[in-house]
């Protein structure tokens, strides 16, 4: 059980592709009502699965899944690579830890919307004002990552996650474009809420999981948390190697 715990799974190649490069589609609410309807279940996360619980550590960043289950995880990495995909510049999502990051983040603070007032009643809000609901982030996730389960069984017969990458690319447009009918959630809101989490875990600082070796911000020469500039204020435009938070620890 303990080496299954520790198995990581193969790196996949896969190429940069365009993927709704113009998607600003705003949605000013989420959820839509409705009882949660027929979804394909995942694992309970209440069970004692040594592969959710896994607590493996590489080199500075946190591999342990903090919130996802194995499934929603692999659902959350093919996902992201398709919106953020490899390419000649630098790495895609996967590469970057992006699922970690949105793992981490659900299982905090932003996850439960702790610091949004979330009492009834609910009104539909105006699109300048963001996500007006009764459903948590984490909930969002859940139900939004089933219902692409879902989706993709129904018009591929074929779990999401085998899909080919065209193939995934249908599903996930036909999300952003509002044509599946759902009765928990706006599926245009749920893919633009995952769609700017993937870009938050490329170019977020690498103590919170993403953005891995700071290659996110090594492929726009942001410089990310630097102590001072003045040893380069009086120069030409300098390149500079990019620090994290993790660099002033113990400062």
């Amino acid at each position: 059980m303990a080496d299954n715990s520790k198995q990581q799974e193969k790196k996949e190649s896969l190429s940069r592709r365009k993927f709704l490069k113009s998607s600003g589609i705003a949605v000013g609410g989420l959820a839509v009502g409705g009882a949660l309807g027929s979804l394909l279940p995942f694992k309970d996360k209440t069970t004692n699965n040594p592969v959710v619980k896994n607590q493996q550590v590489a080199e500075n960043y946190n591999l342990a899944l903090m919130y996802f289950t194995r499934e929603q995880f692999k659902m959350v990495e093919v996902a992201t690579e398709r919106i953020f995909p490899a390419d000649d510049n630098g790495p895609g999502a996967k590469d970057l830890g992006v699922a970690y990051f949105i793992d981490h983040q659900l299982s905090g603070d932003w996850g439960f919307n702790s610091r949004e007032y979330m009492q009834p009643p609910f009104f539909k809000g105006e699109k300048v004002q963001g996500y007006q609901g009764r459903l948590r982030r984490r909930e969002i996730f859940d139900i939004g990552l089933r219902e692409l389960q879902n989706h993709s069984l129904t018009k591929y017969k074929k779990n999401f996650v085998e899909l080919s990458e065209e193939e995934q690319d249908d599903i996930l447009t036909d999300f952003a474009e509002d044509k599946v009918t759902l009765t928990t959630l706006s599926p245009s809101g749920f893919f633009n809420m995952l769609r700017s989490s993937t870009l938050e875990g490329v170019y977020s600082d690498p103590l919170y999981s993403g953005n891995r070796n700071m290659d996110g911000w090594k492929m726009r020469n942001y410089p990310g948390s630097q102590m001072a500039y003045t040893e380069v204020i009086d120069k030409e435009f300098t390149v500079i190697p990019p620090k994290s938070l993790k660099d002033h620890l113990g400062h």
